[in-house]
């Protein structure tokens, strides 16, 4: 704001020259303006930055989908991926992307989080090993070093798979990586790695030509969870849920636009890469291709969840002792 403390021959001018100019500019506000203050402001965070599976977001963006809903979103990476169902919870964010398995643990510590859209449908995480060191099945990894990335989780993932195979899991050598998770296998640091995703780590290592031995969890006794899904709060949901249910409405409409046209959804998102996450476009590409089968619904809307689906991932992590408090599935998630 202007600052008119002069003489009062000089405010007055200058009061006139205030007023002229905001009837001149009230009058001549650009449409635009106006439209965007009629729009439902909604804040998204991604799970990671942004890459193939954020793809069909960038796409409902690009093609007006979200403004044809009333929508301005806007699509942030978090500082930290764990920091996003805090932030929805806290009401610092509205909708974040995050996993079946974590929205279930925030639950058993009385975070009041909850899934609203199913949208990768089947696990990423896979269990690498280095095709050299003649493994044939789960019970091999006896005698291997077992890379994981600092999270109790993902050692359960492989105890369940070498248990279902008829192994003892107090047998496994597990190595704590963080994530240097590629570095921890062309280095030789260990043998094997969980916390991998088919889609994105996998991909890369076969890149620098390094053969591996894929076994998937979910064919070893973990259950066939949801890899990520979009959450909200209690409180949200309460609040927004219309505006949440046009969101997926519109980002439903992304997925489609990408399906049928994933080259130029692809496009979209390299377009607006962020320069600290540079993107290769090869491996964003088969990215892609890995992950639309996995994100297609068949015959059902797209970010469906089933209360089935949900109680086969409570009740392994109960089994695991991943809980710290009884959870209801049927509170877990909500189809808007």
């Amino acid at each position: 704001m202007r600052n008119v403390t002069r003489s009062f021959k000089r405010a007055w001018i200058a009061t006139v020259l205030i007023v002229t100019m905001m009837t001149l500019s009230a009058c001549a506000a650009p449409k635009a303006t106006e439209k965007e203050q009629q729009l439902d402001e909604l804040t998204v965070l991604l799970d990671w930055y942004p890459n193939a599976v954020h793809s069909f977001l960038f796409a409902a963006e690009s093609q007006g989908y979200f403004e044809e809903a009333g929508l301005h979103v806007k699509l942030q990476t978090p500082a930290d991926t764990n920091d996003a169902i805090k932030l929805v919870a806290a009401g610092k964010a509205d909708l974040a992307i995050s996993y079946q398995m974590q929205v279930a643990i925030s639950r058993g510590e009385d975070i009041p989080i909850v899934s609203v859209a199913a949208l990768v449908r089947h696990p990423l995480n896979q269990l690498f090993i280095l095709d050299d060191k003649k493994v044939e099945r789960p019970m091999d990894l006896a005698e291997l070093k077992i890379g994981y990335p600092s999270i109790p989780l993902y050692e359960s993932f492989v105890k369940t798979m070498f248990a279902h195979d008829g192994g003892d899991p107090s047998q496994l050598t597990f190595v704590d990586i963080g994530w240097d998770l590629i570095p921890a296998m062309t280095t030789g640091r260990v043998d094997a790695i969980i916390g991998g995703y088919v889609n994105h780590e996998k991909l890369l290592l076969e890149k620098e030509d390094v053969k591996l031995k894929t076994f998937i969890p979910s064919e070893y006794g973990v259950p066939d969870y949801y890899e990520l899904v979009l959450t909200a709060s209690e409180k949200g949901i309460e609040q927004k849920g219309d505006v949440f249910k046009r969101f997926i409405e519109a980002a439903t409409r992304g997925f489609e636009y990408t399906m049928e046209h994933p080259s130029e959804a692809l496009q979209y998102l390299l377009d607006k890469q962020s320069d600290n996450f540079p993107l290769d476009a090869e491996i964003e590409q088969q990215s892609l291709a890995i992950l639309l089968p996995l994100m297609d619904a068949g015959t059902e809307a797209f970010g469906m969840q089933s209360e089935q689906s949900w109680q086969h991932a409570i009740d392994w992590l109960v089994e695991q002792g991943q809980l710290k408090k009884d959870i209801e599935a049927k509170d877990a998630f909500r189809n808007l």
